[in-house]
């Protein structure tokens, strides 16, 4: 069987069989495999789920369902005009499940395509508001999902203690040789890690909330209509409980740097004050109804917690040898890891400043 005949057949799985279908690849995903697909007139994204990083299937699937139909209940209730285009929706297979999985063990799913919609890779403090507001609006609306807590479709994914323990396990085993040249950089991790491990002292002393979070709040995580207005947000493999503080600094840390991840550059790096602005702007003001004051407090401790939290990744990486993180170059790990140091330390620097703002945004919205 070829490769449009195995797609057709799984398509078939979710719609009515169709000779005619069209099955064409849609973008450049780093995890799963997407398609667009044709038939009877209807447009559909079909996916790969990639069950090596996402191991619970079921319970991913899941969690989406219950996202995207609570989301679908808030936009009916205000009233809101072609709620389709507002939100995700699943498309269950004829046997009424949430996925399809292949006897060779591949998972698949099925979902309707959102017309006339785009995404940008390239943030400005106009398009950083409208981040701001969608993401804001997505955690506001899941403030009150019923049921237990979403399960954790990647255990311990923003938690900095499990992180640090990883990377002194590293350090300890240094396997691939690395460390004599970069004790430096060790000795500036262990400097801030009491401060980093903060969130999670407060949440185990009952201060800090965990609530539906996205926890991957890049700026091409949400579709725009051709008048750059929101649509929605997608990619809903991470929804799952975290602190609002993660899912505000990761959009600083990817969306706020004026540099590259990996720039080799380090004079080209540095936050963007109005991005960060525009962000703080258009998510307080959806999100500060419901964000407690402490949550308020630690939104700017949030992107140097997330650069942090990637530099420790990417410099555990390096010291392992690599085995994670794709690489196009030898040293690839550590030009990663320097260059979100210098993020760090231009938030560190910033930080008065970042505080001001938030604090401005938020008494505004309050």
């Amino acid at each position: 069987m070829n490769d449009q005949d195995r797609l057709r057949s799984i398509v078939s799985q979710f719609i009515d069989k169709d000779d005619n279908v069209e099955i064409k690849p849609l973008g450049k995903g780093h995890i799963n495999d997407s398609y667009k697909v044709v038939s009877n007139g209807n447009e559909y994204v079909l996916q790969r789920i990639n069950h090596h990083i996402f191991q619970n299937v079921p319970e991913l699937q899941n969690n989406i369902f219950r996202v995207t139909s609570h989301i679908r209940e808030k936009l009916e209730e205000k009233g809101v005009a072609e709620i389709d285009s507002r939100v995700l929706s699943l498309v269950p297979t004829l046997d009424g499940a949430l996925y399809y999985k292949e006897s060779s063990g591949d998972y698949w799913r099925l979902m309707d395509y959102i017309k006339e919609s785009k995404s940008y890779d390239e943030i400005n403090p106009q398009l950083a508001y409208r981040a701001g507001m969608a993401f804001g609006e997505f955690q506001k609306m899941l403030a009150d999902l019923p049921g237990d807590p979403l399960f954790e479709t990647i255990p311990n994914f923003h938690n900095i203690e499990v992180r640090l323990e990883t990377f002194r396990q590293s350090v300890k085993a240094d396997k691939a040789g690395r460390l004599n040249d970069v004790a430096e950089l060790v000795k500036e991790i262990e400097e801030r890690a009491g401060e980093m491990c903060k969130p999670e002292r407060m949440h185990r002393e009952g201060m800090l909330p965990k609530r539906t979070n996205h926890c991957d709040t890049k700026v091409n995580n949400i579709l725009f209509d051709n008048n750059d207005q929101v649509l929605c947000v997608v990619d809903l493999d991470t929804v799952m409980p975290g602190y609002v503080l993660s899912d505000f600094g990761d959009f600083i840390r990817t969306g706020a740097n004026t540099g590259a991840e990996d720039d080799k550059n380090l004079d080209n790096i540095s936050v963007d004050l109005a991005i960060f602005e525009g962000y703080a702007k258009g998510y307080l003001e959806n999100a500060a109804s419901f964000l407690t004051d402490i949550e308020i407090e630690h939104l700017a401790f949030g992107a140097k917690l997330l650069t942090y939290m990637q530099m420790v990744r990417f410099f555990t990486d390096y010291i392992d040898g690599d085995t994670y993180y794709k690489i196009a170059y030898p040293d690839h790990n550590l030009v990663r890891t320097k260059a979100q140091f210098k993020l760090l330390k231009s938030l560190e620097e910033n930080f008065d400043e970042m505080q001001r703002i938030v604090s401005e945004a938020a008494r505004f919205e309050n």
